[in-house]
């Protein structure tokens, strides 16, 4: 049996940016994608912190070193820039490797969005 487990979590960073007229996902450092264990592309659900909105879309690598995160699309009317949010990635395992399975959590500077 195949389970859907947290594979990585951005836990509390800063939106830095909205942009309705994108056509959608959400903009992420590389520098915190590749710490999370996240890629171009996957599905991530997003969980405001301030408003209690969740939102799922899918990753876009931004600029490295910046720190920024951007909603695009729909999702920014779902968020205000400053929001604090919360970055999550799924994936599937099987039943018993999930048992043993650790998850990427990463904790940046809340500040900044970059890893201390």
């Amino acid at each position: 049996m195949l389970i859907q487990v947290l594979k990585s979590k951005i836990h509390r960073v800063k939106v830095t940016e909205a942009d309705l007229n994108y056509i959608g996902s959400i903009t992420i450092d590389p520098d915190l994608l590749e710490a999370a264990n996240l890629i171009e592309g996957e599905k991530v659900q997003i969980v405001n912190i301030n408003n209690g909105e969740r939102i799922e879309t899918y990753v876009i690598k931004g600029e490295r070193g910046q720190g920024g995160i951007c909603l695009n699309g729909p999702a920014a009317r779902r968020v205000a820039v400053g929001d604090i949010i919360i970055i999550i990635g799924y994936g599937y395992m099987d039943f018993e490797e999930a048992k043993s399975f650790k998850p990427m959590l990463v904790f940046p500077n809340t500040e900044t969005n970059k890893l201390d």
